[in-house]
């Protein structure tokens, strides 16, 4: 749990409800947590911006405590869909505007919401990730295999699923090692809430990343060739892949975004965990501009 934060279960969807927790008092930042984690990961970010602003914290739909539908058409983890929830969670808490930060999985949502519903989405952060479509047109070579799990949740049904579940903790447990650049910043406890929300979540999570390798990647085929584009402020915080993966991520992320902050940092994936107060620091310039 975050100190000081009410914890609320809300739904918006039919049969799908989402856990949150939310603290503090002001203008409205929804914070969304990436893979393999929670909410709790901001859990230092949160608490420091809950001293001026409403922070919303949720689960993700399949993640931690919020429900899991079963993805019976290959839309239920559409990044359109989780983001449809995260709007529909800050309506059902008072909010028809509100400013919108993502890590990771989480980040991926908050971009699509930033498309989707550029009326409600004020200001967009996101944290150690590229868009979609461009995530898959960089991936090549030997150099992919830093995103192996990519290409093996997009697998149809079934084989994913089994071989992660024979092992969920050594699975999860993998990327929290490798791509932690502290690893004293995921102490023991959050670890163990992190991996019993994951085993639990096994298909949702799945299904999550299987649709970025269909669905999601023809929601953004659609934008680009439409020419849309996040219209509001944008922070991107990003480790330098561009330098192993051979891209230029800045110029990547410009394309989606014209009033682009392109920052590139130096300590690891989990960010928000290592390094809160530079995150807090540029989301509270993000929320000036």
């Amino acid at each position: 749990m975050i100190n000081g934060f009410a914890q609320h279960r809300v739904t918006v969807a039919d049969g799908v409800a989402l856990h949150a927790a939310v603290g503090g008092s002001g203008s409205p930042v929804v914070l969304l947590h990436g893979f393999p984690q929670t909410h709790l990961m901001w859990r230092h970010v949160a608490a420091d911006l809950a001293a001026d602003h409403t922070v919303i914290c949720p689960d993700l739909r399949g993640y931690g405590d919020s429900d899991k539908p079963a993805d019976t058409d290959g839309t239920a983890y559409a990044k359109r869909t989780m983001a449809a929830d995260v709007v529909a969670l800050a309506r059902a808490l008072g909010h028809e505007r509100f400013a919108l930060a993502g890590h990771d999985r989480g980040a991926l949502v908050a971009i699509r919401a930033g498309l989707d519903h550029p009326e409600t989405v004020t200001h967009l952060a996101a944290l150690d990730v590229l868009p979609t479509l461009d995530t898959w047109e960089v991936m090549h070579g030997v150099t992919a295999a830093v995103g192996f799990h990519l290409y093996l949740m997009a697998q149809p049904p079934g084989l994913p699923e089994r071989l992660i579940g024979a092992a969920p903790d050594e699975f999860f447990g993998h990327f929290l090692d490798l791509w932690a650049g502290d690893p004293e910043a995921i102490p023991a406890d959050v670890r163990a809430v992190y991996l019993r929300a994951c085993r639990a979540a096994v298909p949702s999570i799945v299904a999550d990343y299987r649709a970025s390798a269909g669905v999601d990647l023809a929601h953004d085929e659609a934008d680009r060739a439409a020419g849309r584009v996040l219209r509001m402020p944008v922070t991107v915080l990003q480790q330098d892949w561009g330098a192993a993966l051979g891209f230029d991520a800045a110029a990547r992320w410009r394309a989606w975004a014209p009033d682009l902050r392109h920052v590139p940092v130096s300590y690891g994936h989990f960010m928000a965990e290592e390094a809160p107060a530079e995150v807090v620091k540029e989301l509270r310039a993000l929320l000036d501009r």
